[in-house]
């Protein structure tokens, strides 16, 4: 077979391959929700959790990373704010069915030490 031959051949075989350059999401296995409160200034009475609210949601690893560079900075949070990360549709409470038996990581930062703690929360 002559190399026009075989070129012919190939340029006949030609299939259109699809541009891959747009990245798919990497989905995660559940969706997880931030949840924050801010306790700084309860209400008189007030019960706890009342200040606690859904900040939002994701389900993929991009997503993540967005909320955490954009959003979740704890060197700028208010003194006693709480960011809770839990699976979609578990509150961060303690009559919640899921969290009966959890726990919780609790961090205290003087002032000058804030901005090691947006290095270290992960």
């Amino acid at each position: 077979m002559a190399t026009e031959d075989v070129n012919e051949a190939l340029g006949a075989a030609e299939v259109p391959i699809e541009s891959t350059t747009e990245k798919q999401p990497h989905k995660l296995e559940r969706k997880w929700c931030f949840w924050f409160d801010n306790q700084s200034k309860p209400k008189q009475g007030a019960a706890w959790g009342a200040s606690l609210r859904k900040a939002s949601t994701f389900d993929t690893v991009e997503d993540f990373w967005g909320l955490h560079e954009t959003i979740f900075i704890p060197s700028k949070l208010t003194p006693n704010a709480d960011i809770h990360l839990f699976k979609a549709g578990v509150e961060p409470k303690w009559e919640d069915p899921e969290c009966a038996h959890g726990g919780k990581w609790t961090f205290v930062v003087t002032n000058n030490r804030k901005q090691a703690l947006d290095k270290a929360w992960l």
